[in-house]
């Protein structure tokens, strides 16, 4: 694969990238820490050439959300998105081997500090994006317009029953695909030039089918005050990077970065519940650890004594298919400084945008159909983004 992509920027004079497939179900070999599948230990040249044609990852499809799995982010009461395990070889094994670590986008972020550590390039260093994985041509990842995979599975009485999949840790129904996801891109226009370019340098988010936008800046210097424009990204990149970079050197007298985020909700979709900014490091003990943040939120909430911000509340009439904008936020924004920065660690950064509870597509179809809601089956989903890191480099 990589002595096609050369040869075709050798030969066409063009440039080409490619986007790796959302690694949920690649049984532990998606994202290895120490040795590809076939057993060849990692060097400079595989871990080269890794970033330098896979720069995006797809972390939300159709195929269940692969940002991360509860098992591995048991302290992040928003890891259970839409998972999907059950494909795997052996749950089991996969949980006691660490073969999950191999198959999610922040777990492999972490890893990549860790690569990085040993042999100078961190292969992962990748943007996020979402995509569908759908096989009917239909740009259809809204939970009220969701038509499913394939014709197999397009809307119809009876498409929330069938089995999809089955491995040794259980049977997926159909009930259970995914309506996700959209690939966001900030582009300088609309072209293909420049939407292609956006993508290399990793100026790209993730969304599980909402049309929310979201700015992410990393600085040194950002002050409240910056949030006070409806053009925020102007300040953004005058004084910092966008998402996907990498933040410039510590200023002298600098204490920690300043990183600026801004979201408005969908213009037809559900108000905002909160924003969060994901932080991975690498430790001075050589071992990578994580924290979630809660940075900007709506209502007049307060963080408990748990560190944990309440729920934002469920308006959704299930009965009915519905739900009210009566709870969340229209927009949110805030610039926060990392209260836990270490200059000595290497660390990622990226945001994740919470929308308030909406009905899930599987009750649409209750309701549309007139038939019950499949046993197990959330009534509710609450759609988020993900941007791509921003990478603080000692």
């Amino acid at each position: 694969m990589i002595n096609w992509l050369e040869r075709y920027e050798e030969q066409t004079g063009g440039d080409v990238l490619a986007i790796a497939h959302n690694g949920n179900l690649s049984n532990g070999i998606m994202f290895p820490l120490e040795a590809q599948y076939d057993g060849r230990r990692f060097d400079t040249d595989y871990v080269t050439n890794r970033i330098k044609w896979e720069p995006l990852y797809e972390i939300t499809q159709i195929k269940g959300d692969g940002e991360t799995h509860p098992f591995l982010s048991p302290d992040d009461e928003f890891a259970d998105y839409e998972t999907w395990d059950k494909g795997n070889l052996d749950l089991s094994v996969a949980k006691s081997s660490n073969m999950l670590a191999s198959e999610y986008g922040r777990e492999a972020l972490k890893r990549g500090l860790e690569i990085e550590a040993a042999l100078g390039t961190n292969p992962y260093k990748f943007g996020l994006i979402g995509s569908t994985d759908s096989h009917t041509a239909l740009a259809t990842a809204q939970e009220d317009n969701f038509f499913g995979k394939h014709t197999g599975y397009e809307p119809s009485p009876t498409r929330m029953d069938h089995d999809l999949i089955s491995g040794p840790g259980g049977t997926l129904a159909g009930w259970q695909l995914v309506a996700s996801g959209l690939a966001a891109v900030w582009a300088t226009e609309n072209s293909r030039t420049a939407l292609f370019d956006a993508m290399e340098r990793k100026e790209v988010y993730a969304t599980t089918g909402s049309r929310l936008a979201v700015r992410f800046f990393g600085g040194w210097e950002y002050t409240e005050q910056d949030m006070n424009s409806r053009q925020p990204a102007f300040t953004g990149y005058a004084k910092g990077v966008p998402m996907g970079g990498d933040l410039t050197a510590r200023p002298s007298g600098a204490s920690a970065p300043t990183f600026m985020v801004y979201s408005l909700r969908d213009p037809q979709g559900a108000n905002l519940d909160r924003i969060q900014i994901v932080k991975g490091w690498l430790g001075g003990d050589g071992e990578t650890r994580e924290q979630v943040y809660d940075v900007a939120w709506s209502g007049d909430r307060r963080i408990g004594s748990d560190g944990k911000l309440p729920p934002v509340g469920n308006t959704v009439d299930v009965a009915n298919a519905n739900w009210t904008n009566t709870i969340g936020a229209s927009e949110l924004g805030t610039v926060w400084t990392d209260p836990d920065f270490d200059p000595d660690q290497g660390a990622f950064y990226y945001a994740r945008v919470i929308e308030i509870p909406t009905p899930r597509w599987s009750t649409y179809d209750a309701f549309r159909f007139g038939i019950p809601i499949p046993d197990g089956a959330p009534t509710s989903t609450q759609e988020r983004a993900y941007t791509s890191p921003i990478w603080y480099n000692p």
